[in-house]
Parts: C-alpha cells; structure tokens; sequence
C-alpha cells in the first residue's frame, strides 16, 4: 500500500508518497506541490569498487514537455541533452548530498529527479531537492541526512516560503536554501543590492520549514525505510604509518607554505616523492600506494588548517582578511565591443563583450513557457588555466559558475526600454587559483563599462573560507584553491557599494551557526568595497559611447495614427526603409519604433527618414538643414527628410548679402529657424545668423538696400503663388485634354 507523508511548507502543503511507483529502485517518492509534481529514484551499484577516495555520485535532474502539456519545439520531438535548467537543478540537488554520503559505502550511486507535472505556478526545483532527498533517505543507501530545501524571497520587507512564480518575480531577494535538522548547507541566489542584515534575515527564515522537512522525512524514513546496506571501509592499514607520517609532516610542512602555487606544487610532489623513496620496500602493492596516498592528503589537510586557527599563517603568507594583488586592464581586444582583463593573485579573467539587437536574444523553449534573455555570460575554464591537458567543453562546472556571475551582473543592468540592446559576455579563464567566478563577476563589470553599458553601479566579487575546529575557527577572504580544497566553507558574495546581488554558499561541516554567517559576510564586504575601489581607479564611469564597430540601436516614439504611414500598404514603406538603410525595423503597437543598424551611421540615417514621414514641422523650432539648391533669391533647405523650406536673400544674415553663394553653398550643413508655415504648406526659413539676441529676424542692410520678400519671383512650375485676384491656386494642370476646337466642327451661333 501507498504510504504519504504532508508536510507543511509556505502556502501549501508538501505531499511525499512512495510504495506506488517505481517500486524496483533502491528507493523512489512521488511529491506534490500544488499542481506542480517530481518523481524522484535513488539506485546504487550491486557490488562497491574497494578504496575509493570520492563519492560517485550522479544527479539528473530532468523535465518532460508532457508536464505542461507541450510538445518540444524544433525538428526533434523528444527531449534530448539536457538544458541548462536541468543541470542548474542537478547542481542544487548535487551540493548538499554529496557531502553526507560516506566514500567507503563504495558504490555508484544515481539520483534522478523527474518533472512530470507542471501547474506554471508552483516551481518544481524546490519539490524535486526534498524529493531525491526522500528518496535517499527510505533507501538501503547509507546516508548521513535528510536534507531539506526552501526557496525564500523578499517582498517589501516580508520573507516569503516557496513563493510563486509571479510572486518570486516582484521579489527584491531570491534565495534557494538546503540544510540537515542540524543547520544550513547552501545558498544560492540573487537580489537587488540588499544588505547583509536582509540576507541573514533570509537565510534564518529558512531555518525552520528545513527542520520541519527533515524530521517529517525521518519519520517516513522510520516507519517505512530499509536497512542501510553496509559500508567497504578498507581493512588492510598502511605499514609503518607512524614512521611515514613523522618522516612527511616536517618536508610538507615546508612545501606547502610556498608562496607561488607552480612552486608550492613542485615542492610538495618533491617531498612526496622523497617520502615514497624512503619508503620504497613497503609500497610494493597498489593497495599499499593508496593508502599512502591518503595519508599524504590527510597530512597536507592538518598542516594548512593547523597553521590557520594556531598561527593565523595562510600557504602564500597572507593574513586572514588580505586581497591579493589586483590588476585591471581595459580595450586589451580593440577590435571587440568591449574587453577587460582582470588578475587577481594567479586567478585572471579575460571579460569580452558583444553586443546586439533584439534578434540576437537567447530563446528558450522550456515547461515554464518559451521565454527570451536579453543578456548571457558565458564561462570557459580550459585545461590550461592550471597548466594540466584536459578534453575542452562546456561541463556542469562552468553553466554554474557562468550562471552566478550572470545572476549577480543582471541586477545592475539597465531595463530593455532605456538600453534596448542584447548583450553577450564571455569569460575565458586564463589562470585559476580560487575564485574564477568572482574574477568573471568583476572582469564582466568592467567590460560592459569599457562598452558603454550604463550599469547603475560596477559589480565585485570575492569568495570567502572558513576553517574550523571544534569551537575554533576562522573565516579567510580571498581564498586560493587549496584553502577551497581544505576548508570547510565555498562562500561567494557579489554585489555593489550599495549591497548584495549574487551569493553561493557551500559548507562541508554539520551547520553554519549565525555567528559566523555574520563574521563571514562583514569580511566579505570589506573584501568587495577593497575590490571595487581598485576597478573605479581604473575605470570611473562607464563609456559615453559604444564601439563604432557595435551594431547601433535607436528607438522613438510616434504617434500612433502614424505608424500606418511608416509601414506602407502590404508593407512597402517599411521594407523599402529596410533596404534603403541596411536596417531591421520593429514598430510596436503603442508606437515605439526600434532601429537595428549594423552601423550607427545606417541607424541614424533610418531614424531621420522615419522623421521626416512623420513629424510635421514646428514653427519657432531651430533646425539642421542641409543645402540642396541656391537660387539669386535664396536657397531651398531640407530641414526634415523630404520637407524643404525657402530661406530668402534677406534671411541669411543681419549684414547686407550681394549673392546667396557668398553665404552658403548647395550642400552646407547649417542652422535655421522656421518662421511660418503658409496656407499653401511651404516653409519659411531665416538663417540663425539673421536672428537677434531674442530669436527675431534683425532689421538688416538687405532690407535697406531694397532686398525683400517681396522680391521673391515666382515659384517653379508646380509650385506657384496664388492669383492676386483670389484664393484659388493657379491652374497648372494640362490645357488640352481632348481635341482642338478646329476639330469639333462650327461654334454655335
């Protein structure tokens, strides 16, 4: 019979239900959240591999179409490598079970998470987290929770549990926590610029629905679960270990506190090397050199936390709080849209961007609805960062770091109505050693500055550690990837002057108290406004202008009547616009008209002759005209595309004018001011040079000299004045239109 368990957690309740399907994996639950629902499997190997030093485990998070009643867009119809969604999800669920399972059970060991339901409104990487964490825990798999998970949002100043999705996206804080009944595990999330006080309140809010979850799976685990299958502990020790340890401590304890990693590398394979030549006769067997290994590990682990909470020594001699040395260098790539290298320590990050239109956003075809980003960053860690030769590629490491320094940059961008552009950052990990996240959190911020991307302010980054023992500990800014490697805390903060915008957080021990949560977070923010001193050095205020090479996007407003005009019948205005300027045009509804140049020259250019279709000239407003012809009586000047005016000889200066070309010249660029527009529509211009301090046409020696408006001839044929005698416009039409009086015969009498 089918077993259930509720759970209250937010708004609705948590419902975990196993016995009814999948009965044949070592565990399966079915959870429902809403409407929203997962089915979650844990299976592990029939037999373990003996003297593993890892956990082999395996997370697929994965999301059929069918649980929102759609079918996959595209030629395939069948859902195929998984989306980054998927694998951000597996990530979350990965973190913080790996730590609870023991490396001598042995044995592989898959957890897959499945959305089979979809309601739109109920998230499901909350529901499938708690799931695979059940699914575990009624297994015969040994393991060390459950876990639990939340995700917490601020709305106004209340903290919301498992909100919905339209509520998580007015949220001005989203974070997703997991941890054990004894305290919290990870966090990862974004806001908008709040503060260390909102983010603790956040993560404290969490404690308790997570408890809750993990007793009431506890009791299920109870009432229904399996026996735990054993453990593969090793049972042949290492032969004179005592001898090997005290020969290795005082050789490691010198390499490992060498400043340059390449340096600190090659000391400590040295003094491992000397230890095993030593020791030769009794690593004869491959099981022997494991457990040598291992105990090499367990050294280097003691000595650098030993020499932290004992002496405060860090491996490259820093203190506990110290920043490396940071350079930032701006335009390295001259040719790109924007670029910037940022070094800090032996982490450097190569920051480019590229920028686009609105055709060039990222879509997505997924259960939450096809949905568009206007800004992506992308992370590459090739092997050479850390000098090793490894496959190239993009793995589940670097979607989520690319997707952390995405998340903590997005908040500071400008909206798509004020910087209507589409905006793509890569960054290439040249050298790592700790930290390369946060090196692409501020190596991205200065790119798109460098580009002319009007952040509201820059975004830093830096990752915070933790060592500790018993009731010591110790919190280190800045850390290096040994210190990531031997401690007991992965903390990154990003955010500006004005808060926090992105956050992770992962911890190996049982729980992370408030106390040092708080420690932890004030050190980080002394660490990021240190860093983002150094980049407003560098670059204070981002570019006024964006490259020349960058396509240009230029947006107006029309009135709406009008847009009928711009797109022509069947659309023949708007494509010849199209063609004429080498753009793409989009006219909305509302009459917002978006112009995508591959130039901002073709841009510009576009945008003067949608103006000219539809704007109507403003009597009293000053104009750039271009000369297109001189008379001996003026000349004619187009002040809007296809709208010219007449600027008479009496208009073009307060001084007397012999010739029209000794002012200006077909083709001249000048200014003028439209004085009126006649009942027959033509326009009439005075040069700026012809107006006085108040903006009037002076009384000038043309005048005197016997220039006037009345001097004006006649206009060309198709464009005369009036008869004198009348209001009705000359005829100009054909005279003739059928035939000659000589042909039709006599005149009537």
């Amino acid at each position: 019979m089918p077993t259930t368990m509720n759970i209250k957690l937010g708004a609705v309740d948590m419902v975990l239900e196993t016995g009814r399907m999948a009965k044949q994996a070592n565990g399966s639950v079915f959870a429902q959240y809403g409407g929203s629902a997962v089915l979650a499997t844990a299976c592990c190997a029939a037999s373990a591999t003996e003297g593993l030093d890892f956990v082999p485990l395996t997370v697929e998070y994965n999301e059929k179409y069918y649980a929102a009643g759609k079918i996959p867009g595209g030629f395939i119809k069948r859902e195929s490598r998984p989306k980054d969604r998927e694998i951000l999800v597996s990530r979350l669920i990965d973190r913080p079970m790996r730590p609870l399972f023991d490396k001598a059970f042995g044995r592989e060991i898959q957890v897959i998470p499945t959305c089979i339901q979809a309601d739109g409104v109920n998230p499901p990487d909350i529901l499938a987290i708690n799931a695979a964490s059940a699914a575990v825990a009624i297994s015969d798999i040994p393991f060390n929770g459950p876990i639990g998970a939340v995700r917490v949002c601020l709305l106004g100043d209340e903290y919301v549990i498992n909100p919905s999705y339209e509520q998580w996206k007015k949220a001005r804080l989203e974070i997703v926590v997991a941890g054990t009944k004894d305290g919290i595990t990870m966090v990862e999330g974004d806001s908008e610029e709040v503060s260390e006080a909102e983010m603790i309140g956040a993560i404290e809010a969490a404690r308790g629905p997570i408890a809750e979850v993990c007793k009431k799976i506890n009791e299920l685990a109870a009432s229904i679960g399996k026996p735990k299958l054993p453990l593969s502990p090793l049972k042949i020790k290492l032969n004179r270990a005592d001898e090997i340890r005290s020969c290795a401590h005082g050789l490691l304890n010198k390499a490992l506190f060498t400043k340059i990693k390449q340096e600190r590398y090659e000391a400590i394979a040295t003094a491992i090397s000397d230890v095993k030549a030593k020791f030769a006769d009794v690593l004869v067997d491959e099981t022997q050199k494991k457990l040598f290994a291992a105990l090499m590990e367990d050294l280097q682990y003691e000595i650098l936390r030993g020499g932290i909470l004992d002496s405060g020594s860090r491996v490259d001699g820093r203190g506990l709080e110290d920043i490396r040395p940071i350079t930032c260098e701006l335009g390295v790539l001259p040719r790109t849209h924007g670029s910037a290298l940022f070094t800090r320590g032996e982490t450097q990050a190569l920051a480019v961007v590229t920028l686009g239109t609105v055709f060039d956003e990222q879509i997505f075809d997924d259960i939450e609805g096809d949905r568009r980003e206007r800004f992506m960053l992308h992370y590459n860690f090739p092997p050479y960062s850390v000098g090793e030769v490894g496959r190239t590629g993009t793995g589940r490491r670097e979607i989520g770091h690319g997707n952390l320094a995405r998340r903590s940059i997005e908040k500071v961008l400008p909206t798509k109505e004020v910087w209507p552009y589409t905006v793509r950052v890569v960054s290439e990990i040249l050298e790592s050693n700790g930290s390369s996240s946060m090196a692409s959190v501020c190596g991205g911020s200065l790119s798109l500055m460098y580009a002319g991307v009007p952040l509201k302010r820059p975004v830093a980054g830096i990752a915070m550690g933790l060592i500790s023992e018993g009731s010591r500990w110790a919190v280190l800014s800045d850390i290096l990837g040994d210190e990531d490697h031997l401690g007991d805390m992965d903390f990154k903060v990003a955010g500006t002057t004005q808060g926090i915008t992105g956050f992770q957080l992962d911890i190996k021990i049982a729980g992370l108290s408030q106390e040092i949560l708080t420690k932890a977070l004030d050190q980080a923010k002394r660490g990021r406004l240190h860093i983002l001193g150094i980049m407003n050095a560098a670059l204070p205020n981002h570019a006024d202008e964006i490259s020349q090479l960058a396509p240009k996007v230029v947006t107006m407003k029309i009135d709406v009547e009008k847009i009928g005009a711009i797109i022509g019948p069947g659309g023949k205005n708007i494509k010849a616009l199209c063609e004429t300027y080498t753009v793409k045009i989009n006219v909305d509804d509302d009459g917002s008209v978006t112009i995508y140049g591959s130039t901002q020259k073709n841009a510009y250019e576009a945008r003067d002759a949608i103006k000219g279709i539809v704007e109507d000239p403003e009597v009293g407003r000053i104009y750039d005209g271009i000369v297109k012809r001189t008379m001996d009586f003026g000349a004619f000047i187009e002040i809007l595309p296809g709208k010219e005016g007449l600027c008479h000889i009496s208009r073009l200066s307060k001084n007397r004018v012999d010739r029209v070309s000794d002012v200006i010249k077909e083709g001249d660029k000048v200014k003028v001011k439209l004085l009126e527009v006649d009942r027959l529509g033509r326009l009439n211009l005075a040069h700026i040079d012809s107006l006085d301090e108040n903006g009037n046409v002076a009384v000038d020696a043309n005048r005197e000299a016997g220039h006037s408006d009345s001097d004006r001839p006649p206009r060309p044929y198709g464009d005369r004045p009036p008869r004198p005698d009348g209001d009705r416009p000359r005829y100009d039409g054909p005279r003739h239109d059928g035939p000659r009086r000589d042909d039709r015969g006599p005149r009537r009498s």
